[in-house]
């Protein structure tokens, strides 16, 4: 199971991600969000087993690989609705594409488009609202669990301690923290982030 803690923007909170056990920290690429960071500052967060993933939005292929670059990025995470063309482009291995299932009316037309953009990323990541992210909000578990895809994909949306029991059953193979485990925009609660880091991977 992936743990991702996103909207990283603290050094201390990078290196307690990191020590703790997380795979994944999320850097933000977008100005208006809260949590929005330098290419910059992100260069210099050199942890030692977490992945750093650069959430980007608006950002076309050209200016999401300088920013790769400069920040040392290791994957990409999509979250502006970026075409099979671009995810190719931006190679698979280093791609989450990120799906909106409030957006679809049926399971089956959600897991359509999941199958058109396995082959192009090494995950999908599915969170709440209907573009962008950091909505706060949780995607109906019961709904999740009738969802039959081979490819792996991910959660996120409003998760935290208090609903990550729950939310571990729907047959997701990764996890997506962010104001679930904050104390504010972009300040990580480090308790809230070792309490969910416990659940999901069954420790006491």
């Amino acid at each position: 199971m992936i743990l991702k803690v996103c909207g990283m923007t603290k050094a201390e909170d990078v290196e307690f991600c990191d020590t703790l056990g997380i795979d994944l920290l999320g850097f933000i690429f977008h100005p208006e969000s809260p949590r929005n960071v330098s290419q910059a500052w992100v260069a210099t967060q050199q942890p030692c087993h977490a992945l750093k993933t650069g959430v980007f939005v608006r950002q076309g292929v050209e200016e999401i690989s300088a920013i790769a670059t400069a920040a040392g990025l290791d994957l990409l995470q999509l979250h502006g609705g970026h075409t099979v063309e671009q995810c190719r482009a931006l190679r698979p291995e280093r791609v989450i594409k990120v799906l909106w299932p409030q957006r679809y009316p049926t399971l089956d037309l959600l897991l359509a488009d999941m199958e058109l953009f396995a082959p192009v990323c090494r995950a999908i990541l599915l969170d709440s609202g209907r573009s962008g992210g950091g909505h706060g909000t949780s995607l109906d578990p019961e709904h999740l669990k009738r969802l039959k895809c081979p490819h792996p994909w991910y959660l996120a949306g409003g998760l935290g301690p208090h609903n990550l029991e729950t939310m571990k059953t729907t047959g997701a193979a990764g996890f997506d923290l962010n104001s679930g485990v904050e104390s504010a925009p972009g300040i990580k609660d480090h308790g809230k982030v070792r309490s969910a880091f416990n659940i999901l991977r069954g420790k006491p």
